[in-house]
């Protein structure tokens, strides 16, 4: 049986009601992708105000590897309120915090002891991280890559890339900050292998320990292994061990930014892992929370360590409630099965696309790790120039008609990206990606390849 019903058209009359609700008392600025209220959502089945049923493949921008409202969670959380709702950790300690803490510090990809900081959100976590890596080494500066995204506070928009969208009106800006050029093989230079391309980025971060900052002043690389709002780019292997090799031949602190790539959105529970890379912090959130505000700095204990007592810590970080959920989260990605099956989704979502890409010419490129995969769309292949970010709002646009929640991503705005519960069974991805061929196809302006 089809996952997706409905009963009116999307929106349907009630989410138009209350989406014009939110639109007056909401600031114009706190964006919103679709015009869907949502009543409740199961798995990665979600019903809105109205009655339809759609099928969700955002998964709350990739918060929802376990699905929505799964039993266990519900339970967990349900139990946890019903004992105590909040503490503040800074005041006593819960239980619940504490095993949280234990179990991130096992299953981090972290050499020797760890330890972690809790924080509420991404953009906390990554904004912790800078701080404990200043603190441990006394260094000022950051190197972060173009296309990254790494939150919206100050610092971290400042070493987020996308300015149009995130930064502009904005400024000024966190200081001691170096970005660099991140090697997307999609566009490389035509003249290059994707080796030579790798050899240019190496020597161009290595030229810039020269050029732009001395390695003595920084503090730390951070660096998501597959960037997010930039368009699932993969990390070449060389490119990241380069990095790894570079931050410990000069005391910098290699810092991977896991927020979104992380917690088993590739098919391993931490994307490092894929590189046999051992970062001396990871961040982690979204997923792991699973859609509860919690967000994770897990690092060596000596550098975790660094900060004066007083100098980490929020009134709602460590949350009993939001521990609780994560903990639970925590057991259902970290086994062999789950991880399995997500490996299993990505095959499937990519014969899917590669499908899409092979009937359409505006299709310019199929790429990312295991399920965290993504669609890119170009005027013409062979001149990679982007589609306007309009044109893909009509695919998305057209998608969420027939029932299928999907999103937008790239530096260009014009690629389409796979987050969807890793839950999802064969015939919902098939189900879902009928329909997003379909919309490719109707609202693209080339034909069929020969």
């Amino acid at each position: 049986m089809p996952t997706i019903k409905l009963v009116t058209e999307i929106p349907g009359p009630k989410s138009q009601a209350i989406i014009a609700r939110r639109e007056a008392a909401s600031a114009r600025g706190a964006a919103k992708l679709t015009n869907i209220a949502v009543e409740s959502a199961v798995g990665a089945a979600v019903k809105d105000v109205d009655g339809n049923t759609l099928l969700d493949f955002a998964g709350g921008i990739g918060m929802l590897a376990v699905g929505h409202c799964p039993p266990t969670l519900v339970d967990a959380v349900k139990a946890q309120a019903e004992k105590m709702i909040h503490n503040c950790a800074i005041v006593t300690t819960s239980e619940p915090m504490v095993e949280l803490l234990e179990l991130l510090n096992e299953i981090a990809p972290i050499e020797g002891p760890a330890k972690t900081v809790l924080m509420n959100s991404g953009a906390e976590a990554v904004e912790t991280a800078v701080n404990i890596a200043r603190s441990y080494t006394g260094r000022p500066g950051i190197i972060v890559f173009e296309g990254a995204y790494h939150g919206r506070t100050n610092l971290t928009l400042t070493m987020t890339s996308k300015y149009a969208l995130f930064k502009k009106g904005f400024a000024p800006f966190a200081p001691e900050v170096y970005r660099l050029p991140f090697p997307n093989l999609y566009r490389k230079p035509d003249a290059m292998t994707e080796d030579q391309f790798v050899d240019y980025a190496i020597s161009q971060l290595e030229n810039a320990l020269i050029s732009h900052v001395d390695p003595s002043a920084v503090a730390a690389i951070v660096i998501e292994p597959v960037q997010g709002e930039g368009g699932f780019i993969v990390t070449p292997e060389r490119f990241l061990k380069r990095i790894r090799e570079l931050c410990s031949e000069h005391g910098m602190l290699m810092i991977a930014d896991e927020i979104q790539c992380g917690m088993g959105r590739t098919g391993e529970l931490f994307a490092v892992n894929h590189y046999g890379i051992k970062p001396d912090m990871l961040t982690s959130a979204k997923s792991l929370g699973a859609g509860l505000p919690i967000s994770a700095i897990i690092g060596k204990a000596e550098i975790m360590d660094a900060p004066h007592p007083g100098g980490l810590g929020g009134t709602y970080s460590g949350s009993p409630i939001a521990c609780a959920g994560a903990i639970e989260a925590i057991k259902m990605i970290n086994t062999a099965q789950f991880l399995e099956r997500a490996k299993q989704l990505g095959e499937r979502f990519r014969k899917h696309l590669l499908n899409i890409q092979k009937e359409n010419e505006m299709v310019g490129d199929v790429r990312g790790l295991g399920p965290m995969l993504v669609i890119e769309f170009v005027k013409d292949r062979k001149t990679k120039e982007p589609v306007s970010a309009q044109e893909v709002v009509a695919i998305t646009a057209a998608a969420l008609q027939k029932g299928l929640i999907i999103l937008r991503s790239g530096l260009y705005s014009n690629c389409i990206r796979l987050l969807p519960p890793l839950i999802l069974t064969d015939e919902q991805i098939d189900e879902g990606m009928e329909i997003l061929a379909e919309a490719v196809r109707v609202n693209t302006k080339q034909g069929v390849l020969g």
